[in-house]
């Protein structure tokens, strides 16, 4: 099966739009099934200005049916466990983190969705204020969010993910932390995991082939693009260009470190 999947797109509305856009002109020059899928690679949420806007626009095209499907990263888990209960740090944290610290981007989320996160507001208020306004479908598409996805059989198979896979481990045990927070162990892996794995979470300079995986989190939450990519049956690989279309993307030698 061939499909569309783009990597993470942390609040960045306009590009996810864009994406979206990108994908409706290839599927009508290649001639694509209206109902080809497309994967959005998790962290829907944080660091960019909209996150609201990502969840909501999100939530309406599953509702009305568009063939989309959309992966948990650890950023949707981390908002999702401060919605149900603030004292619920994600165990992929450092023990010094939580959701709201600047580096995470939780208080942008939640300014998107109108609460107040002025710092001499205690987090008890925070979470209360976000419990009243971010909406309940949003908080229930988040929670069930899958972790993976799949296509295809043998070399032509590929696997969706938001972080990674573990090397070694059959691609059914693979655990819930290693699907959203994995880097060691998976990135700087050369075996074969008996799939593609198509994923996003460690940002690259390009989005990169690596043989093995394919990282499309190119940093759209940094000033980077959103990348969107074609993936067609024997790991071939093409990015969607604005301007040229489809760009055949081929493996480099070599792990991602």
């Amino acid at each position: 099966m061939t499909f569309y999947a783009m990597g993470d797109i942390h609040g960045q509305l306009a590009l996810l739009q864009g994406a979206h856009a990108l994908i409706a002109e290839d599927r009508a020059r290649h001639g694509m099934a209206e109902d080809t899928p497309i994967v959005h690679l998790g962290d829907l949420v944080d660091r960019g200005p909209d996150s609201c806007g990502v969840v909501d626009h999100l939530v309406q095209g599953h509702a009305a049916g568009a063939p989309w499907v959309t992966i948990k990263g650890n950023h949707d888990r981390m908002m999702e466990r401060f919605l149900t209960d603030a004292r619920l740090d994600d165990p992929g944290l450092r023990a010094d983190l939580d959701w709201l610290h600047d580096k995470l981007g939780g208080s942008e989320t939640l300014a998107s969705y109108g609460v107040d996160v002025s710092p001499e507001r205690s987090v008890a208020e925070i979470h209360a204020d976000a419990q009243a306004k971010v909406p309940q479908s949003h908080t229930d598409f988040l929670r069930n969010l899958p972790l993976t996805w799949g296509a295809g059989h043998g070399w032509g198979a590929a696997l969706c993910v938001h972080a990674g896979v573990r090397a070694g481990v059959p691609l059914v045990q693979q655990t819930e932390e290693d699907l959203v927070w994995i880097r060691k162990g998976f990135l700087d892996s050369d075996a074969d995991f008996g799939a593609l794995i198509v994923h996003g979470h460690t940002p690259v300079e390009r989005a990169t082939h690596y043989g093995n995986h394919l990282n499309l989190d190119s940093g759209a939450a940094f000033g980077g693009p959103l990348s969107v990519a074609v993936i067609a049956p024997g790991r071939e690989v093409w990015l969607l260009d604005p301007e040229q279309g489809r760009v055949r993307l081929e493996p480099v030698d070599g792990t991602q470190t």
